[in-house]
């Protein structure tokens, strides 16, 4: 059977892929060193489908390794590590990275399991189509109500930290089950204030952790097939609540 190699690249990544591209020593640790400071949660996955969630635990520059963390439990850990590559992709802030990882090895070591391989050659930075996002006000309390993906019996009501006409941020909090990122959360209604209701899917795309507030998971959304009065109904909002944070700010 002919195999094909992974590439780090997909079809969404545009333009010239020598533009994303970094293979300077340095520059790859500066940016391997901000996955490890930000906590913010990597999606692994092999040309077989496997995949796992994890963060980047620690960078050893002189040995050339990385160390992801891994829960022991989970149903796809070993067909992941036996895999003979794997794709990482995360997001920082605006950033998407992405860059391939070899040689993975599983660790035990006491009561914590651990993924052990060699630091990338190259890493590909993308930057993400800009689109304004603005913070709700804090008086009008958004939500979004929808049902657990993996729990149906559970019906989450999740605080809204921001939207824009492409999607929005959510906050899980520590205490409710967590998400896998690329997970379509299905129907959700989004309360934004007294006068903005809408219903539609949503696709989580990333999760990073809210390391200022403490509070739980900052969840990354993206619209999914939002109706046309959808698009109109949060155009309006993003509008209204630009207009009064300025006057906010002119008080």
């Amino acid at each position: 059977m002919k195999t094909t190699s992974m590439s780090p690249v997909s079809a969404d990544d545009d333009g010239s892929l020598d533009d994303y591209r970094i293979t300077s020593a340095v520059e790859i640790a500066t940016m391997l060193k901000r996955l490890v400071d930000s906590g913010v949660v990597l999606n692994l996955s092999t040309p077989s489908g496997a995949a796992l969630s994890s963060t980047l635990w620690s960078m050893d520059t002189q040995r050339g390794a990385l160390t992801f963390s891994a829960d022991a439990n989970a149903p796809q850990l070993q067909a992941l590590v036996e895999s003979s590559e794997a794709i990482v992709v995360g997001y920082l802030d605006s950033i998407k990275v992405k860059f391939d990882v070899r040689g993975m090895l599983l660790v035990h070591n006491g009561k914590t399991t651990s993924i052990s391989c060699g630091m990338p050659a190259e890493i590909f930075r993308f930057q993400r189509r800009d689109c304004f996002r603005v913070r709700p006000l804090l008086r009008s309390e958004p939500l979004a109500k929808f049902r657990h993906p993996a729990v149906p019996d559970l019906q989450l009501s999740l605080r809204v930290l921001d939207v824009s006409i492409g999607g929005c941020a959510l906050l899980l909090p520590h205490d409710v089950p967590t998400l896998e990122p690329g997970v379509l959360l299905g129907t959700v209604e989004l309360e934004l204030d007294a006068d903005t209701h809408i219903v539609v899917p949503l696709h989580l795309h990333h999760l990073s952790s809210m390391t200022v507030e403490g509070q739980g998971m900052k969840l990354g959304c993206e619209f999914h097939k939002a109706s046309n009065e959808s698009l109109r109904v949060l155009q309006r909002y993003i509008d209204q609540t630009q207009k009064k944070r300025r006057m906010m700010a002119l008080d």
